[in-house]
């Protein structure tokens, strides 16, 4: 077949080359991060196109673009060597069980929780795996996992999550909560109005859907969102604050059953209007993960089970 006889003539070290340019901007470049020559990085991408009867750069004085025909190449070869990898970190995994590494995404204060549990857990069992954790924004986390620069992703959605790249699981349902410190006036009361609470200080962590989710839920009582007098703030600085005894903040329930550092905080009775969303796993799809990969998603399900029971 035509198909053969081209993919006979193609070499990986060649895709790798292409790979390179193409990152790189230039020829040069690539040969000097690959450790050749610009002559060899020309003529690898020469044989690459009279193989494939296209050109796949275009080139100017700028530099180097992928054509349509590059593109097309380059993303099968981002997969190729993505699952080369995988195939490595198999081989490792199963010389040594013990071994391996993971790369989870999560978003800013709503998905830690369960991560720390997870790895918490794994690591008393395989103490040398190496957990790498990226927290960003959900649509950034999504552009890594697209890319491959993480395995997976773990975060609290309020929407219905379709995308006909990627497969979702959902672990639990969860619930933005209303959280103030153990000496809180606020937590000595048994009945908390939303109103009672515009006026009050408000540490709210860095997470756009969150704060988002806040202000709905207030204007869904008829009343203005509260101005927080803390934005942006990380878990230690929200935590310092709500320790005063003089901060709310709001944070998923899920987080004060996986953290024991939080188990001193508690939880108002107030109701937050539609902030109740699921926590999901999301994968690439048609990837095939690493075992490692493949325990943190085990453990995850079995930590969750008791939260999903709950919910």
């Amino acid at each position: 077949m035509h198909d053969d006889r081209v993919l006979n003539r193609l070499k990986l070290r060649d895709l790798r080359i292409l790979l390179a340019v193409t990152q790189a901007g230039s020829m040069a470049k690539a040969a000097t991060h690959l450790a050749t020559s610009q002559p060899a990085v020309s003529r690898a991408i020469a044989d690459m196109e009279a193989a494939l009867g296209v050109a796949l750069l275009e080139r100017s004085s700028q530099g180097v673009e992928p054509t349509p025909y590059g593109r097309a190449l380059i993303r099968r070869g981002v997969a190729v060597f993505d699952e080369l990898r995988q195939g490595l970190k198999d081989i490792e995994f199963i010389s040594d069980p013990t071994v391996g590494e993971v790369r989870v995404g999560g978003t800013f204060h709503t998905s830690v929780g369960i991560i720390a549990a997870v790895i918490d857990r794994m690591s008393r069992t395989y103490p040398r795996v190496v957990f790498h954790v990226v927290t960003a924004p959900p649509q950034e986390l999504l552009g890594e996992l697209l890319e491959r620069n993480v395995d997976l992703i773990i975060q609290l959605t309020f929407q219905p999550f379709v995308d006909e790249k990627i497969d979702s699981e959902i672990l639990y349902d969860d619930q933005l909560v209303v959280v103030a410190g153990s000496n809180s006036p606020w937590s000595r009361r048994r009945r908390v109005e939303l109103a009672d609470l515009v006026h009050e200080n408000w540490a709210l962590a860095g997470n756009q859907i969150l704060i988002t989710r806040v202000s709905e839920a207030f204007r869904a009582k008829g009343l203005e969102p509260p101005q927080a007098t803390v934005t942006g703030a990380s878990s230690h600085l929200r935590d310092t604050m709500l320790a005063t005894g003089r901060f709310l903040t709001v944070m998923p329930e899920s987080l004060l059953h996986l953290s024991v550092r939080l188990s001193s905080l508690k939880v108002l009775p107030v109701k937050l209007p539609a902030t109740r969303g699921r926590t999901r796993i999301v994968t690439l799809k048609n990837r095939a993960l690493s075992p490692v990969a493949q325990l943190f998603i085990e453990c995850a399900r079995e930590i969750a089970k008791p939260l999903a029971k709950g919910a």
